[in-house]
């Protein structure tokens, strides 16, 4: 409980700006984005946080569509919190991969197979231990953290030969005094780097995140075997039992930065 009050608190210092007749102003820049389009014309650049080896995983999450635009997850699945973007081969999955085991009731609520998940690995500059929520990312000494998201957009499917997403999930690991997941995905093109904000589906163009995150952003959609994220549901450490709504890319070049 002090992790999530220490969280909104940082949140409630940094009030949400919201203007209805146009963007926000005076924030620095937003996520998500089209990561295929390199420009922007925020000026408020910030300095990326350092490698994730060298930053302290804090949290792990899910969610449904990915809330980036990226060259293999560019199918629109609509707008709202329900929106987003689904992996191109979507359309292509066959009958056998889109059988649900669970028929619809798995532990990671409102995830089937068929769907598109964006999965976010936090990390943070604090000294913390991974756990629940942003709160997980600071402390009472450390509230003003850099934090680092790396980022993997999967298809879900019923296929115990696609990825186990325990695989990525964290189990104690340390290296080099830095808490890290088991491993991150790999094979799925180099990622994108850039520096946005946090996501989610309370903010919009007209209501912006004041904190500051740097991206790292996988091109490449990645297939994840259904039963596996319904396991990592049961025992996960980040108290995830479902996946969270998207925010609407961000498209105002105001609201976004370059990407080099």
């Amino acid at each position: 409980m002090l992790r999530k009050s220490l969280a909104a608190a940082l949140v409630a210092l940094m009030p949400v700006a919201s203007f209805a007749a146009g963007a926000c102003s005076g924030y620095g820049p937003q996520t998500p984005r089209d990561i295929s389009l390199k420009d922007g014309a925020n000026t408020q650049l910030f300095t990326l946080a350092p490698d994730a080896s060298q930053m302290n995983l804090c949290n792990i999450h899910t969610h449904t569509n990915a809330e980036h635009k990226g060259p293999d997850f560019s199918v629109s699945a609509g707008s709202g919190e329900n929106g987003g973007w689904q992996c191109n081969e979507t359309p292509e999955l066959t009958a056998a991969a889109l059988e649900d085991p669970f028929d619809g009731h798995g532990p990671l609520g409102g995830v089937a197979p068929g769907d598109t998940i964006e999965v976010h690995w936090v990390y943070s500059s604090c000294d913390v231990e991974p756990g629940e929520g942003l709160g997980a990312c600071m402390s009472e000494s450390c509230a003003n953290p850099q934090l680092r998201v790396e980022s993997q957009v999967f298809l879900v499917v019923n296929d115990p030969y696609a990825l186990d997403f325990r695989t990525f999930d964290f189990h104690g690991k340390e290296v080099g005094g830095f808490y890290q997941p088991d491993a991150l995905p790999t094979d799925t093109g180099t990622p994108v780097v850039f520096a946005g904000s946090t996501t989610g589906p309370k903010y919009t163009e007209q209501q912006c995140s004041p904190l500051q995150v740097t991206w790292s952003v996988r091109p490449a959609c990645a297939k994840v075997d259904i039963r596996s994220l319904h396991a990592w549901a049961e025992e996960n450490r980040f108290n995830e039992h479902h996946s969270h709504g998207v925010r609407q890319i961000v498209t105002n070049p105001e609201l976004l930065a370059p990407i080099n």
